[in-house]
């Protein structure tokens, strides 16, 4: 077998293998003896079906068989002969397998890019203040009371007002036509909310029980919902019920229905502001390691490969997916087509990808790895942010071969960690990195 290596592209290169004639016609030989053991011929005893039998009505067959053959015998030693690692399955194209005649097939195939990464430790970076309001801390508890709250049913024939909880029947139509998927039942709008369209709110503010009404939206040009975005939609609503949304008093009461952990209110105030700290501390070291990771590489440029760029915007797309499911809805239903989300998605797609690369090579130049042991802590992490048990989600990622993807993931998050300890960084408050960035 000879090999040898073209380069397309900094990030794409083309594996020429030639397989010698003695070797094509050994397996085109041993494809046509094993063959005759079992190939049944109108007019011969199985296993005595003559060789130029054989080939007048398997021909094809045979030489399908041997060139895959060939090719998935081959490749893996010419890949390994011409020390390059493809980061996905290489596009094989061949020429026609003849017997008597050496074999050539090409592999196209993208690789990591190489590019030379200096001056990443000691970073000049900012990280904002961690701080927790007072008001941050009574949102969190008006929140916690709302989901808390009982609804009931409002008294008498009365309109509905503002904040108060109005469940319909809607189908939103364009001119005559109706809007495929813009339809429900039993629908809960809270006007003054901003949660759905504030024209849309606004238009059932005084309708009452049974009321039937036809209310008027115009959507922007860039609305997420493609099925929406800048049409005039005439949504023709039913009213089925008004609600009242019932909040608890904010009191030690309160406080220890929620369970018994919190003796009284003061205790539950205490542990909400924990509970914002943390997060605060979590989104404020998340938004420092961006920053850095963006400096580092606005340094460097270099082609990306397009099979991980992609593989990135499919993962991103699955995620919505996902999460559209567990809202029991759909990408139709939501009027999220792929085109909408490759415009959304790709630069990001890309972004990442680049600093993913980034990171790959700092942990290679300082032996950053993880160990067993960093993988079992990871997995003990994972197990207590979720409430479950550790073993558990190991096997649940063990049978689906997501621990490599999950050591990547503490890897980035090792190097993320290493990039940090010698940054320089200055803290100042939130504002002014806003301030600065925009």
């Amino acid at each position: 077998m000879k090999t040898s290596l073209e380069q397309i592209s900094s990030v794409k290169k083309r594996l020429l293998v030639e397989v010698e004639a003695e070797e094509v016609d050994r397996k085109i030989d041993e494809a046509y003896r094993l063959l005759g053991k079992k190939a049944k011929v109108h007019g011969f005893r199985p296993g005595k079906v003559p060789r130029k039998i054989l080939e007048r009505y398997f021909s094809e067959q045979v030489v399908e068989d041997v060139t895959r053959g060939l090719v998935n015998e081959t490749l893996p030693k010419a890949v390994e002969e011409a020390q390059t690692f493809p980061l996905a399955m290489p596009m094989v194209e061949n020429e026609m397998l003849k017997a008597g005649q050496n074999f050539r097939y090409t592999a196209v195939m993208e690789v990591r890019p190489q590019f030379e990464l200096k001056d990443y430790m000691g970073v000049e970076v900012e990280k904002e203040v961690t701080s927790v309001m007072d008001q941050d801390v009574e949102r969190q508890l008006e929140e916690i009371r709302k989901a808390n709250a009982q609804l009931k049913p409002v008294e008498g024939d009365r309109a509905a007002t503002e904040g108060e909880c109005v469940i319909i029947d809607y189908e939103g139509f364009e001119g005559d036509k109706p809007l495929e998927g813009i339809k429900a039942q039993n629908f809960m709008v809270t006007p003054g909310t901003s949660t759905i369209h504030p024209d849309f709110e606004k238009g059932l503010i005084g309708v009452k029980i049974g009321d039937s009404k036809e209310i008027i939206v115009d959507f922007v040009a860039n609305h997420p919902n493609t099925k929406l975005a800048g049409k005039k939609v005439n949504f023709k609503v039913k009213v089925v019920d008004i609600k009242i949304m019932e909040l608890p008093e904010l009191n030690d009461e309160f406080a220890k229905s929620l369970g018994s952990d919190f003796v009284d209110l003061e205790t539950l105030r205490k542990r909400v502001r924990e509970s914002i700290t943390q997060n605060e501390e979590k989104r404020v070291d998340k938004e420092l390691k961006r920053r850095l990771v963006e400096k580092i590489a606005a340094g460097v440029d270099f082609e990306l490969p397009d099979s991980l760029v992609e593989s990135e915007f499919r993962y991103a797309v699955e995620n919505v997916r996902q999460n559209l499911m567990r809202m029991g809805s759909t990408m139709e239903k939501a009027g999220l087509t792929e085109e909408k989300l490759r415009q959304d998605f790709l630069p990001a797609a890309r972004k990442r990808v680049k600093e993913l690369l980034i990171l790959g090579e700092i942990a290679r130049q300082n032996e950053l790895t993880i160990s067993d042991s960093e993988l079992n802590e990871g997995f003990n992490d994972m197990g207590k942010s979720a409430g479950q048990d550790p073993q558990v989600m190991r096997r649940w990622y063990e049978a689906r071969q997501l621990v490599d993807s999950f050591r990547e993931r503490l890897l980035e998050e090792k190097t993320l960690n290493y990039l940090v300890k010698g940054a320089k960084i200055t803290t100042i408050p939130a504002d002014q990195i806003h301030r600065e960035q925009g």
